[in-house]
């Protein structure tokens, strides 16, 4: 079996195997720049990231959860903090997990929450 290799920002490739994925649930009121900053942040989104939906283009608001991700080598500090957790592990993938950010879509939001491992709270100031 052929395992596909994913692609860096740097264009380079990395081994599943070797990849440990982190997902970040990125939450906040409406209009409060979440999807703007899983833009800024990501080098790759799936098809239902970035409000790419008919539906959310429409509306101008997320709707869905938004996945889009971006891919670090393992900082040298947490491979010496966690060796053991770690062997084996060349690359940290980071998930990001749009959540909409409207009440009445909060029902999205948990349902999304089971999946998610860190958060990352946007206050529009």
């Amino acid at each position: 079996m052929v395992e596909a290799k994913i692609k860096v920002s740097d264009n380079s490739e990395v081994d599943p195997s070797k990849l440990l994925n982190i997902n970040i649930g990125v939450l906040g009121h409406i209009d409060s720049g979440k999807t703007s900053l899983c833009k800024a942040m990501s080098t790759v989104s799936s098809t239902a990231g970035f409000d790419k939906s008919p539906q959310s283009q429409e509306r101008g608001i997320t709707l869905d959860l938004g996945f889009s991700a971006f891919v670090v080598a393992v900082p040298q500090w947490l491979r010496e903090k966690e060796p053991a957790k770690l062997d084996g592990i060349e690359h940290i993938q980071f998930t990001l997990v749009d959540c909409p950010g409207h009440a009445s879509l909060m029902k999205t939001v948990i349902g999304g929450a089971s999946i998610i491992d860190l958060m990352i709270l946007v206050v529009d100031c």
